[in-house]
C-alpha cells in the first residue's frame, strides 16, 4: 500500500505560481513511477505530468510544456509540480498518483492515488 498526500494547491491569479507537494507514505517510494493527473468541472481526468523511480526523463504534456515542472526527492518520498505562468485553464483538481513500473500516461493503468488538491486561476 501506498498513502498519497497532496498539498499546495489554491488560489492564483493568472500569470502567477503554486508548487504542489505529493507526500507518499508506505511501501517503499524507491520503485514507484509517480504522476500528476488533473480534473477539471465536467471533463474527463488527464495527465499532467509523470515522471520515473529515479527521476529521469520526465515527461509534461503538451499544454503545460514550458510551465509547469515535475520533480521528485526520494529522501523526502515526495514528488512536486511547479506551475508558473498559471492559465485559468489550469483550474482543476489535481491529483498525484503512483504506480510501479515506468511512469505511463494512462491514469487507468496507476495503483494509488490521493485525494486531490483544488488549484483556481483567476483572470
Amino acid at each position: 500500500q501506498v498513502q498519497l498526500v497532496e498539498s499546495g494547491g489554491g488560489l492564483v491569479q493568472a500569470g502567477g505560481s503554486l508548487r504542489l507537494s505529493c507526500a507518499a507514505s508506505g511501501r517503499t517510494f524507491g520503485d514507484q513511477a509517480m504522476g500528476w493527473f488533473r480534473q477539471a468541472p465536467g471533463k474527463e481526468r488527464e495527465i499532467v505530468a509523470a515522471i520515473g523511480w529515479s527521476g529521469g526523463s520526465p515527461y509534461h504534456v503538451d499544454s503545460v510544456k514550458g510551465r509547469f515542472t515535475i520533480s521528485r526527492d526520494t529522501a523526502k518520498n515526495t514528488v512536486y509540480l511547479q506551475m508558473n505562468n498559471l492559465k485559468v485553464e489550469d483550474t482543476a483538481v489535481y491529483y498525484c498518483a503512483s504506480r510501479r513500473g515506468n511512469p505511463v500516461v494512462p491514469g487507468t493503468l496507476y495503483d494509488y492515488w490521493g485525494q486531490g488538491t483544488q488549484v483556481t486561476v483567476s483572470s
